[in-house]
């Protein structure tokens, strides 16, 4: 089993405005509607992967069920006339954007390899806890879909730089893709064809070296013995998630021989090094609606001082900042109940869900967001910094993280829907 390998992966007829035909990760801008309204005039009348995926922000929306057959018939017409050229192998991609250049290699993941269960641990793993209730509005989208254009970005501890960096040292005599800017902030991306047998077997070896039993015990000597991990999911946990759900539906109505080809047994991603410095892992914080500022900061500070003391500055070893938009209060928690901000913070809000129905969490990614969110009216919570170098090791050590942990970069610079595959 290659938990990750060669794909055929498809790309859009050299003549399709590829601007307006990537579409940024459907996850972002949930309580933004009006940058999706912007992304669909853009690209309204083109081809674009806006037309086949289903930006959270109308999940649950009264034509949701018209957006998706749309989607699926659309998916077909893609097929048919617009996804004219193909690659088997991979594809180098350097994104760039205010963090730097990013590189990355799109290929497959073995679903086989993955599980998201709470205390498995197969070669790929989530990164952040994995919450069922969110699976099936996706899985609705993904059921009866002829093509994938996932969001997902993989990583790997790689600090030897064997997997993906090589690429770059050699991709002046591969085949060039594409070049384009990215609509509404997105930065640029480019892309090439990793074709040759030798290239891509030289991925596939690099990534099982450094999946080994014994690569994983010198790396993570607290840990020697346990189940190796090769990757991590660093964004998409439920796009990734998803496809498994998917995967496991499609595969019980398989002869065991069709199980071992059927393309919906894999999922296309995004793999990336942790130890790229165009990776930035930042923490995702809370918009808290339906309550106001005063109500919420009162709640959370004699909610931290019955769980271990609260204290107002920022040497606590856990600090909080809450803002409306202007102003900014910092509660501490003095001696947290849980090991990572973040899992103070949800554990408080899980609380405060309960004795307040009527509030509502959302996660939002970048500073600026937040403080625009709460000048509407919603509480922002704002968290500390997360160190990139912990995510691996706390995923080792602790198993999963609490979910919505951690972002890569701000909201623009997630993954843009390009390349595609078929899974039917």
């Amino acid at each position: 089993m290659k938990p990750f390998c060669a794909a055929d992966i498809l790309l859009p007829d050299e003549s399709i405005n590829l601007e307006k035909w990537a579409a940024l990760a459907c996850d972002q801008f949930t309580s933004r509607p009006e940058y999706w309204q912007q992304a669909e005039e853009m690209c309204r009348d083109v081809p674009g992967a806006l037309h086949i995926t289903l930006p959270e922000a109308y999940l649950g929306a009264p034509d949701e069920a018209a957006r998706i057959e749309a989607i699926h018939r659309t998916m077909n017409e893609y097929l048919d006339r617009v996804l004219t050229r193909a690659v088997h192998g991979f594809v180098y991609v350097e994104r760039t954007t205010e963090s730097g250049v990013r590189q990355g290699l799109v290929g497959a993941v073995d679903l086989e390899a993955y599980d998201y269960r709470p205390g498995a641990q197969p070669p790929v793993r989530p990164s952040e806890n994995t919450v069922a209730e969110r699976i099936p509005p996706r899985l609705a989208v993904r059921r009866g879909a002829a093509l994938e254009t996932p969001h997902i970005l993989m990583l790997i501890d790689d600090a030897q730089r064997t997997v993906v960096e090589p690429l770059s040292a050699r991709k002046d005599r591969l085949r060039k893709l594409y070049d384009t800017p990215l609509m509404l902030g997105g930065g640029r991306v480019a892309g090439w064809a990793v074709t040759d047998p030798a290239d891509i077997a030289a991925v596939e070896n690099a990534l099982e070296a450094l999946g080994t039993q014994a690569a994983f015990d010198a790396k993570y000597p607290e840990a020697a013995g346990r189940a190796p991990l090769a990757m991590a999911v660093g964004d998409g946990n439920h796009s990734l998630a998803t496809a498994k759900a998917a995967w496991e539906e499609v595969k019980a109505g398989l002869t065991e021989a069709e199980k071992e080809t059927h393309p919906a047994r894999w999922c296309l991603v995004e793999l990336e090094n942790i130890h790229c410095p165009a990776i930035r892992v930042e923490p995702i914080h809370r918009a808290v609606f339906g309550t106001s500022f005063g109500v919420l900061a009162d709640a959370f500070r004699a909610w931290l001082q019955a769980h271990g003391g609260a204290s107002e500055n920022d040497g606590a070893p856990q600090t909080f900042g809450l803002t409306d938009g202007e102003k900014t209060l910092t509660l501490g928690a003095a001696n947290p109940p849980r090991p990572l901000a973040v899992g103070t913070l949800e554990a408080f809000l899980a609380d405060f869900g309960r004795e307040n129905p009527g509030a509502r969490v959302d996660y939002i990614h970048g500073r600026d967001e937040v403080r625009r969110l709460a000048q509407q009216g919603a509480v922002g919570v704002l968290l500390p910094d997360f160190q990139k170098s912990d995510l691996f090791r706390g995923v080792v050590l602790g198993g999963v993280l609490p979910k919505k942990t951690f972002s890569m970069g701000h909201a623009q610079e997630k993954r843009y829907y390009l390349e595609c595959r078929k899974i039917l």
